[in-house]
Formats: structure tokens, C-alpha cells, sequence
């Protein structure tokens, strides 16, 4: 319900504040430039070894080519805001592209929780090889990729809807970039009930993947434990040890961030957005370099790749 004592206006831009109070503006851009590209550069290597060799054109490659995908989408829709402001001072912000950068995020953040938890269902149904074709073909594995990005698209409709329909009193944004809750402290509205809604909505996502992922790796688990050869145990440990390390670079920021501060939990400014960067940028980090060298394939291709180029 809109506020009586304050007026609607109409907004054509907004000016970002996030990082006013951030000391050593310069360094922290420059910082943040290099990881995202790195992170760009890194994750589009993945995708172009993998669609280049047809041999790793299988269900597991086509899951890391996805996450490759989400992990560009979600550092790219606050990155390159973020490393203007801090570069170049840059902090006004239209309202088109302010709501294409708050979709960009969320869709990216979606997808990072739906791309890691089907992973995991990869490599529960990798436990029984011999039906590991059977059950999770090329076709399916596209078509379960395909309806991840429609469900998650439809979420996004639904913060989006939530948005555009409010009035906005405010054209500044007190967040580092635009995102839904920086738009809805914007708006003319109490923003708590919006606020309830999307974390219920969060919290749903949040625990249903993690839940997921934990009933995937128990299966897991009690199916290592019926393996009688040690080197078939370590073989698994090593498959799996990857994703878990995509996990907890994920997964540990939401929880602390979203979880524990809707608890009760008090951050300042600059924990809150440390967390949410660390969210964004860690595992788009990560996850490439995790996949590169610690996946065989990929690990070998890229060492005659770069023995070919030394030796030219």
C-alpha cells in the first residue's frame, strides 16, 4: 500500500550508494576487474574445450557447460556496474537497463542453485555406470537443462511482475548494484511484506535444492560404502569431491547472507555486500578451474593444447 505522505514520482534513473562508504575504492575495482576476467575468460575456455571435442559431448560435460553459462550470466549482471562505480565513479544508473540488471541477477542466481543441484543428480546416477546412458541420455540431458531455465524463468517473471507494478518514491539505490530488494526500499511501499514473500520464496529454493543435494550424496555415500575395492572408493571420492567443492563456494555465502540474517543474525553494510560479491564472483571463479583440472578430459586437453603452442 502506498505510503500518504510521500510522492510518487516518476523515475528515469536511479544514482547507486552502495559503495559510498567503501574505503579504497580504486584498489577494490581493480580487484574485482581482474577475478571478473578471469572468471569470463576461464569459463569460456570450458565451454569452447568441451563443444570442440564431440567425445565430450556426454550428459556430465553438458552440465558443467551449463553451469559455464549461469557462472557468466550471474558475474556479468553486477559486475561490470559494480567495477564502474569503483573505477570510474560511474554510479547513475537508467531505469531499463536497472531492471535488466536486477532479471540478469536473479535468473543467474536460480540457475546457479538448480545447475549445481542437477549436477548432483549426474553424479548419483553416475554411481550405476551401466545404466548411466539409459537413464540420462544427450536428449535428456538438454531437455532437463531446457526446463531448469523455463522454471527459473518463471520465477523471475514473478519478482518481476512484483516490481513494475509498484510506485517508486526514491531514485536512489542504497545497495552496490540493482537488485529486487534494492528496487523495493526505492518504491513508495512498506517494503516487510515484499521482503516475506521473496524470502519464503528463497528459503523454498534454497532448501529444496540444498535438500536435493544431500539426499542425492547420502545415496551416494551408502553406495561407496557397499564398494569392496579401494580404488573404485577413491575413484568416486575424486568425482565427487569437485562438486562438493562448487557447494560450498556457493552455497556457504547464501546461507550466512539470506538464512542467518533472516534470523536474526545483524551484518553492517559491508559484510552484507562482501557476501553477497563473495556469492557472485566465487564460484564463477571457482567452478571453471575446479572442472579444468580436476576433470581428466579437459585437464589433458588443455596441457597439449598449450604443449602445442610452446612447441610452434
Amino acid at each position: 500500500m502506498t505510503s500518504q505522505n510521500v510522492s510518487t514520482k516518476i523515475i528515469s534513473e536511479f544514482v547507486i550508494l552502495g559503495f559510498d562508504t567503501v574505503q579504497g575504492k580504486l584498489v577494490t575495482g581493480v580487484v574485482l576487474l581482474l577475478i571478473y576476467i578471469f572468471a569470463m575468460f576461464a569459463n569460456t575456455a570450458n565451454i569452447c574445450f568441451i563443444a570442440m571435442d564431440k567425445r565430450l559431448h556426454q550428459p556430465m560435460y553438458i552440465f558443467i557447460c551449463n553451469l559455464a553459462l549461469v557462472d557468466m550470466l550471474y558475474s556479468s549482471s553486477a559486475c561490470p556496474s559494480m567495477i564502474g562505480i569503483l573505477l570510474a565513479g560511474y554510479k547513475t544508473i537508467f531505469f531499463i537497463p536497472c531492471i535488466l540488471q536486477m532479471c540478469a541477477f536473479h535468473l543467474g542466481g536460480v540457475m546457479e542453485m538448480f545447475a549445481i543441484a542437477v549436477m548432483g543428480l549426474d553424479r548419483l546416477i553416475a554411481m550405476q555406470s551401466f545404466t548411466l546412458f539409459a537413464i540420462l541420455n544427450r536428449t535428456r540431458t538438454v531437455l532437463i537443462t531446457v526446463s531448469l531455465w523455463l522454471v527459473a524463468g518463471s520465477v523471475l517473471v514473478f519478482r518481476l511482475a512484483t516490481v513494475l507494478r509498484l510506485p517508486f518514491c526514491s531514485s536512489t539505490i542504497q545497495y552496490i548494484f540493482c537488485e529486487y530488494a534494492a528496487l523495493i526500499r526505492a518504491t513508495c511501499v512498506d517494503p516487510n511484506p515484499y521482503f516475506n514473500m521473496i524470502s519464503t520464496l528463497t528459503f523454498v529454493l534454497l532448501f529444496g535444492t540444498f535438500s536435493f543435494i544431500c539426499l542425492s550424496y547420502i545415496r551416494i555415500i551408502v553406495a561407496v560404502m557397499k564398494m569392496t575395492l579401494k580404488g573404485d572408493k577413491k575413484k568416486m571420492f575424486n568425482t565427487c569431491l569437485s562438486h562438493l567443492i562448487v557447494i560450498i563456494c556457493f552455497y556457504v555465502p547464501m546461507f550466512v547472507r539470506i538464512v542467518l540474517t533472516r534470523l536474526g543474525v545483524v551484518l553492517t553494510t559491508d559484510e552484507r555486500n562482501g557476501l553477497l560479491v563473495g556469492a557472485i564472483l566465487g564460484p564463477s571463479l571457482v567452478n571453471p578451474f575446479i572442472y579444468c583440472f580436476r576433470t581428466k578430459e579437459i585437464r589433458n586437453k588443455i596441457f597439449r593444447f598449450f604443449s602445442n603452442v610452446a612447441s610452434e
